[in-house]
């Protein structure tokens, strides 16, 4: 081991004995230099690194106590040795000196050669470079404990604050010169989150047993400023190199923003997140509930499945959020047709489940379904937008339709299913027939997926017949579908299931380009006819390339749009009045007809009919089956005319079977008809034949 000396001393004979004692030190080197003055010692110090000064009190440029203080405030962490005389009593020195404190010992003369002087400043150096070693380490530990994140507290064995780091001081909001000194307990005053009773802190507990321990769950922390902070900790003994206790530590954080994300993620485990209704995981649970509670009161409950009619049509034009803002109106009205003690659930998408507790079978069921209907039947502000949404109810009642939720809740649905092939906005209770029925429309989409691939899909046409003339003007284009083991399949039975499942839209698309082709086929052909008429389904007419399709077919065949009458619902059209007007305005640019399919039976409003860019009025064949035999159905029909003429509408009767049908529209001036009475939906080469021979039907 190597060490450097200093000799401050203007006496040769002190620089020569030490130099001589420090040389024959054995197991260590030593690197003397020598200095007479302070001026120089200063000097030196400044440029060289020293382990120990050996100092002569009195020197040519300054004498006594000076010659220290000044090397001690330059130089505070190197040791400092006096050379005195041995007649001097170093008791009597220390006390004339008292205010040397600092001083590292004292040689005496002239000892200086002997080995205990060697030892002596042997001892000094290496207690210093101890010293200074625990410095640096204390130093990185408090650097280290004040730039970690979380809070570190210590104290002593009476639990009193003897560490305080800053972080501690962030959380606590205590100022660590006023928290030292101070009982943990008046620092970090704690309580139980859910009783608000103080607690005792852990560090009191470790310091009583001498054990690691930590706070519970749910504990928080009084800061200064009396707002709270959830707290997590960690909390351990401190023992000295004897075993003995003699403090504690807590290191702690804030746990305030975890622990309300935690709660918030448990909630939402067991909530929907747009609308914060339970969903299927809680409902499961309370129908559970319910079900052990209508045991012991020998009573029933009810389940009740809600599907949003056409719901995809409103999401689909208008966009998610919309469809979003829509759902949580939806929401606030069906939780307004319950009781407290039922349960509203949202199962995803537009389906929504609600359990009836204690139902007398089906009583409250049905009272609850009536007023969902008539509660959704109110137009609702969604925006900027006026929407129009009914629902479909399926009920199923426990014990009879089901033992457990998962039974209730598909029995309920299948009976949704059969409310939605019951024209929808109604509400129908389970029967276990319907099961046959749900297995059937299951079957059946699935073979509507293969149909337009497998070529399954032909079009009939039915002919529009001029009533003054007797003439055909055009024809309605019809689906039908032909399945190679179930024959010929009636629309009645798959248009609601391809609507219900989105299917409508692709074979909607595969409708419109074949009447269009056809179109085109009969014209190249010579046949005389003004249109062909197709029906459009809301999903389709919702859709935001709606009209961008349509025009990409009629470029596609390159056919006129005059030549092109489009049949759009009521209903449709007043789901969103202006959407529907500005798709309707774009398409009359391109030439096409817009139709108002089966009139009558929707909303019948003429101030909003105006706004819309329509050409023909179609009037529903269920008022014209019972012309003459209803004086109602002929009195509405008879508006319908009147109406639709003096707006210039082309007026079409659908559904004409019988000689006083046609009879009754003549007299009242409808401009068109169509119907068995002049001919069923026929294939296309039919229609030519027919048009060939100019058949007159007046």
């Amino acid at each position: 081991m190597s060490y450097s000396v200093l000799i401050a001393s203007d006496k040769e004979a002190d620089i020569q004995a030490l130099m001589s004692a420090l040389k024959t030190a054995t197991s260590e080197h030593y690197q003397i230099e020598s200095v007479t003055k302070l001026s120089t010692a200063l000097i030196f110090l400044e440029q060289h690194h020293v382990d120990v000064i050996l100092l002569n009190l009195s020197l040519p440029d300054s004498e006594g106590v000076n010659s220290f203080v000044r090397l001690s405030e330059r130089f505070p962490y190197v040791p400092i040795l006096i050379l005195i005389d041995e007649e001097k009593n170093i008791i009597d020195f220390s006390s004339a000196n008292a205010d040397l404190s600092g001083i590292a010992g004292y040689l005496l003369r002239p000892t200086f050669s002997s080995l205990l002087v060697t030892q002596t400043i042997k001892n000094i150096i290496q207690h210093q470079l101890r010293e200074s070693s625990n410095f640096v380490e204390k130093t990185r530990a408090e650097i280290i404990l004040n730039s970690i994140g979380d809070a570190v507290v210590g104290t002593d064995l009476f639990g009193n604050i003897d560490y305080f780091n800053v972080a501690a001081e962030q959380l606590t909001l205590w100022a660590r010169n006023l928290a030292r000194g101070r009982a943990i307990m008046d620092v970090m005053p704690i309580i139980n989150g859910e009783t608000r009773k103080v607690i005792r802190n852990p560090i009191n507990l470790v310091l009583e047993t001498g054990c690691p321990g930590s706070l519970p769950v749910g504990s928080i922390m009084i800061r200064a400023d009396g707002t709270e902070l959830n707290i997590e900790d960690s909390t351990a003994p401190v023992h000295d190199v004897s075993g003995a206790l003699v403090g504690a530590v807590m290191v702690f954080h804030d746990v305030t923003v975890t622990q309300a994300m935690s709660a918030k993620m448990a909630y939402f485990a067991k909530h929907d997140f747009l609308t914060s209704l339970p969903n299927r995981i809680l409902l499961n649970d309370r129908i559970s509930q319910a079900i052990n509670l209508a045991n012991r009161r020998h009573t029933h409950l009810a389940i009740l499945f809600l599907d949003l009619d056409h719901f995809k049509y409103i999401n689909d034009s208008l966009g998610h959020a919309v469809g979003d803002l829509l759902l949580q109106s939806v929401t606030e009205r069906l939780c307004a047709c319950v009781r407290n003690s039922d349960t509203v659930s949202r199962q995803g998408g537009d389906e929504f489940i609600i359990l009836i507790n204690e139902d007398l079978s089906g009583e409250n069921a049905s009272l609850t379904a009536v007023k969902i209907l008539h509660a959704l039947a109110i137009a609702q502000n969604v925006g900027e937008h006026v929407l129009h949404v009914t629902t479909s109810i399926g009920i199923s009642i426990y014990p009879n339709d089901g033992e457990n939720a998962e039974t209730l809740i598909k029995n309920a649905d299948t009976a949704m299913y059969q409310a939605k092939d019951k024209g929808r906005n109604n509400y129908q209770f389970f029967k276990k027939e319907m099961n046959d029925r749900a297995v059937e429309r299951q079957l059946i989409e699935s073979q509507l997926r293969q149909a337009i691939s497998k070529k399954e899909f032909l079009l009939l046409y039915q002919p529009k017949i001029c009533l003054a003339t007797g003439v055909i003007t055009g024809v309605e284009a019809l689906l039908r579908w032909n399945h190679p083991q179930w024959g010929d399949i009636k629309p009645s039975r798959f248009i609601t299931i391809a609507e219900d499942s989105g299917l409508i839209v692709e074979i909607g698309r595969w409708v419109l380009r074949e009447a269009c082709q056809q179109m085109k086929r009969w014209n190249d052909a010579g046949v005389a006819l003004d249109n062909v008429a197709v029906n459009i389904s809301a999903l389709e007419f919702r859709r935001l390339d709606f009209a961008s399709t349509v025009s990409d077919i009629l470029l596609e065949f390159g056919l006129a749009g005059k030549y092109l009458q489009l049949e759009i619902t009521e209903s449709v059209l007043m789901r969103d009045v202006d959407l529907s007007a500005d798709i309707l305005r774009t398409l009359k640019k391109m030439g096409i007809q817009i139709a108002v399919d089966d009139f009558g039976t929707g909303y019948s409003s003429l101030s909003y009919l105006k706004k819309f860019p329509i050409d023909v009025l179609k009037i529903d064949q269920s008022f014209v089956r019972d012309i003459g035999s209803s004086g109602e159905d002929s009195a509405i029909v008879s508006a319908i005319i009147a109406m639709g003429n003096s707006l210039n509408y082309l007026v079409v009767a659908e559904g004409v079977e019988e000689l006083v049908q046609e009879e009754f529209l003549k007299k009242l001036h409808c401009k068109e008809a169509q119907g068995y009475f002049f001919g069923c939906p026929m294939d296309a080469q039919s229609v030519a034949d027919l048009v060939a021979h100019r058949t007159d039907f007046s």
